[in-house]
């Protein structure tokens, strides 16, 4: 008679690996060291005007990476969220300021325009065949010369559309509680995020993200219609592009034509850093916020360091360079 042999229980370490929440925990890690190195380096980096700042930067490019991750987790790669992003605030600067439509409108016409846009990308990819990275260096470019045709070279300001600031620096919660000035844009982060991890981990869209990242051929062979799911993916990554330019034209209360440039790389950055594969298949929504907070306490610490602009653009390229390999590293070792 044959004795089965009792299959090893997987350790704990091996279970961390395999759902990779290793990587979420390593980034934490990484989080509060800098938290507490900055503010060793620096008294003025933990006050609480210097924290709010960092939490506004984190807004933008949390909305950003988010975004990412949804396409990335396809296994493709979205070069234009930050052009799209400024494209949508030029939107919602011809609408709300050219036009005099009710702030609504305006909202709602960026983040249409962002979804527009997001499905143009989906479509070169899924229908045409263009590689993602080639797809959306176009559409970076595309977009970056219709803000500035649309726009006329010149910023657009919303002075005179009251309460527009207001969706990224008034305080909903500090209204409530005083002692807790939270901006409106962190709120907003968390509702985007909130919604993203929904869909991911909740709905048929969520499922089918994370097939055509593992194996977009299995997923066709199966009968899926992948062409419309991967469009579906870059139209909802478009829409949350649309928010995050409400965001940033709030924010600075003007659409910005000439900004959006390298926003695009922060945002990869923060969700490489947060444990989302760049082959596709695999992260999360919680991961890529540690990331985009990461990014952002650098970033404001470098500059509370009185850091040299060129010294903090050197270290954000490194800091790339080491989340993509320590991405390969993961991928060799699984």
């Amino acid at each position: 008679m044959t004795i089965a042999t009792p299959t090893p229980t997987p350790s704990l370490l091996s279970r961390l690996a395999e759902s990779g929440a290793h990587q979420k925990l390593l980034a934490f890690a990484s989080l509060i060291l800098l938290l507490v190195g900055f503010s060793i380096a620096s008294s003025n980096f933990m006050q609480t005007s210097n924290m709010i700042a960092i939490l506004q930067a984190t807004s933008v490019n949390g909305v950003l990476a988010v975004a990412a991750t949804l396409v990335i987790i396809t296994g493709g790669i979205d070069l234009s969220v930050g052009t799209m992003m400024t494209f949508c605030a030029v939107i919602a600067g011809v609408v709300l300021t050219n036009m005099g439509m009710p702030l609504p409108v305006g909202v709602v016409a960026a983040i249409a325009t962002g979804a527009l846009c997001g499905l143009c990308s989906g479509t070169f990819i899924a229908k045409m065949k263009i590689p993602p990275f080639i797809a959306t260096l176009g559409m970076m470019l595309i977009l970056k010369g219709l803000s500035l045709v649309i726009s006329g070279t010149r910023p657009i300001y919303f002075n005179d559309t009251p309460g527009f600031d207001q969706i990224s620096r008034g305080s909903l919660i500090g209204e409530i509680i005083p002692a807790l000035p939270i901006p409106n844009g962190v709120l907003i982060l968390f509702l985007v995020a909130l919604a993203a991890a929904y869909i991911l981990g909740r709905t048929v869209l969520g499922r089918y993200t994370f097939a055509l990242g593992s194996n977009e051929e299995a997923v066709r062979l199966s009968g899926v219609n992948t062409d419309r799911w991967k469009m579906a993916v870059y139209a909802l990554a478009g829409s949350i592009c649309g928010i995050a330019g409400i965001l940033i034209a709030s924010r600075l209360n003007s659409a910005q034509p000439a900004l959006g440039l390298g926003y695009e790389l922060e945002a990869i950055a923060a969700v490489v850093i947060g444990g989302t594969s760049l082959s596709g298949g695999r992260g999360t929504i919680l991961g890529t916020l540690i990331g985009a907070l990461i990014m952002a306490v650098l970033t404001n610490g470098l500059r509370v360091l009185s850091v040299a602009q060129e010294w903090q653009t050197v270290v954000t390229g490194a800091i790339i360079i080491l989340a993509v390999y320590a991405d390969m590293v993961r991928k060799r070792k699984a």
